[in-house]
């Protein structure tokens, strides 16, 4: 079964959070392939009920630090990123994430790669994704497989509301 479009940006709503998706990717920015990892993301931030538009896809490094401070900067309140924490050479969006974060949150990064070990995928131990506040966004980065990209969006979806209005102090 195919899966659905990645809705379109939700218009603001009252008290709506807004989030924001960056694939790192060079294949995908160079036209080579057709992402599809940042719309299960942009999917899944929708039925959350995050105002979320498409997903800005980067070649890796640098770009992919700069559309992250951008999101940050526009108010977005979470930024999930895919793609770039393996070991290949061009693999660095954990390295262009780090230095925006004011503090890192590592037990999301830790539960991610968890959840991916218990399902028998052993190569999850290798990510090197990392999660942190930036200002008063939470910024996580995903694997770039739509199965990781799954299995992350399965540990983050009962706290990552909780985790967006806790930044900012709100009662829980």
């Amino acid at each position: 079964m195919a899966e659905p479009a990645a809705p379109a940006a939700r218009p603001v709503t009252a008290g709506a959070l807004r989030a924001g998706v960056v694939v790192a990717s060079n294949r995908a920015a160079a036209g080579v392939y057709e992402d599809t990892t940042g719309p299960l993301i942009v999917a899944a931030l929708a039925d959350l009920g995050f105002e979320v538009g498409p997903p800005v896809v980067r070649p890796d490094g640098e770009a992919v630090g700069a559309a992250i401070a951008a999101e940050v900067a526009a108010g977005a309140r979470v930024v999930l990123t895919t793609g770039g924490t393996g070991l290949t050479p061009t693999d660095r969006t954990p390295e262009v994430t780090r230095p925006l974060l004011d503090r890192e949150v590592p037990g999301l990064a830790e539960a991610i790669r968890a959840a991916g070990v218990a399902k028998g995928v052993s190569t999850a131990a290798l990510s090197r994704g990392v999660a942190g506040v930036a200002g008063q966004c939470l910024v996580v980065n995903l694997p770039g497989s739509r199965g990781g990209v799954k299995d992350a969006l399965a540990v983050l979806a009962p706290v990552l509301v909780h985790a967006a209005e806790q930044i900012v102090g709100s009662d829980h």
